[in-house]
C-alpha cells in the first residue's frame, strides 16, 4: 500500500510565542497537522542560534501553489520567511 502524498510546509518565525499564535490561527483551517517546533539555524550548534517554526502537513487534495503563497505571505507578515524544503534537501 503506498503512503499517501502530503505536503509539507515550514513557517520560521522570531519567537515562540508568535510562532504559537500562528500556529492558533492555522488549527482548523483543514490542515492535516499544524504543530510548533525548535528549528535549528543549518550550521548553528548553540541553542540560542535556534528559531521556533510552525509546521504544517497537507493532504494531496490542497492546491499546492496557492497553499505555498498562502503561507509564504503569513510568514512575511510575522517578520519570518516559509522554508519550502523543510527537510533541509535544498539547503
Amino acid at each position: 500500500m503506498a503512503a499517501r502524498p502530503v505536503i509539507e510546509h515550514l513557517l520560521v518565525l522570531p519567537d515562540r510565542d508568535l510562532a504559537e499564535e500562528v500556529a492558533e490561527d492555522l488549527l482548523g483551517g483543514g490542515h492535516l497537522e499544524v504543530r510548533v517546533v525548535r528549528e535549528a539555524l543549518s550550521g548553528e550548534d548553540d541553542a540560542e542560534d535556534h528559531e521556533w517554526a510552525v509546521y504544517v502537513l497537507d493532504g494531496d487534495d490542497v492546491d499546492e501553489r496557492s497553499a505555498r503563497a498562502r503561507l509564504e505571505t503569513l510568514a512575511h507578515a510575522h517578520g519570518g520567511w516559509y522554508d519550502a524544503d523543510p527537510h533541509g534537501h535544498g539547503r
